[in-house]
């Protein structure tokens, strides 16, 4: 896949490109998407969650899922990045930040199993969503595994989120505008996502 971050040529990338060094030692681009695709499709119906609290959700959690997704195409699966990344106008968080800002951002998490309330339930989604997304702890893979993270946390809390269809720029749109201080897109997605779990 190329790199999409304005980090170019760094140790993640194959010397002289923007192409991220992996597992299959693919160097084509449109190649190596579609590669990372199917293997993190297929890795993402495979997960078996052992997970039975709010409070398992932590930096470590995530770097589990990321590394579950992602083992077959990166050696740093799983890893936190140790280079700075931007995309557009967006800096995500300092490299030598993410650990720090990681554990008061995801020390707010159980809070979210004292809400009641399903728009104030939502807003504090949302609004933890962008705050973990600005974090951008790996060097790729962020969104799909932050998405898998809320799935269950959502799950843990006896809600469903299935992501509504919109289109990719859509969702980078809302993203963008969350980085802002405008959650109102992620606030109007999420609203959609989340529902009540339905015991069978």
């Amino acid at each position: 896949m190329r790199d999409k971050y304005a980090t170019r040529h760094d140790k993640y990338c194959y010397a002289g490109t923007d192409i991220l060094i992996n597992l299959l030692h693919i160097h084509d681009a449109d190649k190596l998407a579609r590669a990372e695709a199917a293997f993190t499709a297929e890795r993402y119906l495979t997960y078996k969650s052992t997970i039975s609290s709010i409070e398992e959700f932590t930096l470590d959690h995530l770097k589990h899922l990321h590394f579950h997704l992602f083992q077959d195409i990166y050696s740093w699966a799983g890893k936190i990045r140790d280079v700075d990344i931007s995309k557009g106008h967006t800096r995500f968080c300092t490299s030598s930040r993410i650990e720090p800002e990681a554990k008061k951002l995801f020390g707010r998490l159980p809070e979210l199993s004292t809400i009641t309330n399903r728009s104030q339930l939502i807003e504090s989604v949302a609004d933890l969503f962008c705050e973990i997304n600005l974090l951008h702890p790996f060097r790729e893979g962020n969104g799909r595994v932050q998405r898998l993270f809320f799935e269950e946390m959502l799950f843990i809390l006896d809600y469903e989120l299935i992501w509504p269809s919109i289109s990719r720029q859509q969702w980078l749109e809302a993203n963008i505008a969350g980085v802002h201080m405008n959650l109102s897109p992620l606030i109007h997605i999420f609203d959609q996502a989340i529902s009540r779990h339905i015991q069978s």
